[in-house]
């Protein structure tokens, strides 16, 4: 192999080596871009699922704060806050009647009295219960004691003792049935909640009698204190007429005496 030869056969491999390298260097930067592409979807993959898992964590919350909603709403009932007072104010009003039935049937001096209070503690205690089954049906929690203003008017009352006694449970049993009457005349026909208007439908009947029998005790005890004026003046205008015949008969004594005086001067 002469010079020429053996030139070009390195000018030959030196082109073929050039070559190889630009390929190897093309092979090269395109692998590079493959994985930098495969890292950015990876990456965007990545963020995507985060994403989606905010997404559905956020979904899954707001489906639990409704759920949760939903929850209260039933626990509630779904009762509007009209409804619920209302139950709220029988439990304590029953409870009241007949804690101070109790008291009426032990202190009362009066028999009428003393009925009234049992019946109070009869009534009442049954439509407590129906109250109270009522009210768990509609998820309600009802309060079981009374609280501090019924406490208070339960004591007021319950100090007193005798005549005065008597007095003031008449009167404030007399105030709060025609309260009751009223209220429960209401929510009859206005109550939101159908069972809550068959309820005090159904009770409103009894409320009445109460009313009926509480405004006879108190009729009785003015009757009572009108007898007893009565009695009174009718004493009085007895008095009087005692007096009348006793000015009478003097009167007329005194008549007789002039006339016996005049007589017995003209005799002779």
């Amino acid at each position: 192999m002469n010079n020429e030869q053996l030139i070009k056969s390195v000018h030959v491999w030196a082109v073929l080596v050039l070559v190889a390298s630009a390929l190897f260097g093309i092979v090269r930067m395109s692998a590079n871009t493959i994985g930098a592409q495969n890292s950015n979807q990876n990456s965007n993959t990545s963020s995507n699922a985060n994403s989606s898992q905010n997404k559905n964590a956020n979904t899954t919350k707001r489906s639990a704060g409704t759920e949760s909603a939903k929850g209260e709403k039933a626990a509630m009932g779904g009762l509007s806050s009209q409804d619920q007072k209302f139950l709220t104010d029988a439990a304590l009003g029953g409870m009241m009647e007949v804690e101070l039935g109790r008291w009426a049937a032990q202190k009362g001096t009066s028999e009428g009295v003393k009925q009234f209070g049992r019946r109070m503690v009869d009534d009442h205690s049954k439509a407590n219960t129906e109250l109270a089954s009522l009210a768990t049906n509609k998820g309600i929690t009802l309060p079981t004691a009374l609280d501090e203003k019924h406490q208070a008017e339960v004591l007021k009352i319950t100090r007193l003792q005798g005549a005065d006694f008597e007095r003031a449970y008449i009167k404030m049993m007399l105030s709060d049935h025609k309260k009751d009457v009223s209220e429960f005349e209401k929510q009859s026909t206005k109550a939101a909640d159908a069972d809550i208007k068959t309820f005090a439908g159904t009770t409103l009947p009894t409320l009445k009698e109460h009313l009926t029998m509480i405004q006879a005790l108190s009729g009785t005890s003015a009757g009572g204190d009108n007898n007893s004026g009565a009695a009174s003046n009718s004493n009085s205008n007895r008095g009087s007429s005692k007096n009348s015949n006793s000015n009478s008969k003097s009167k007329s004594g005194s008549k007789n005496s002039n006339a016996n005086s005049n007589g017995n001067s003209n005799r002779p």
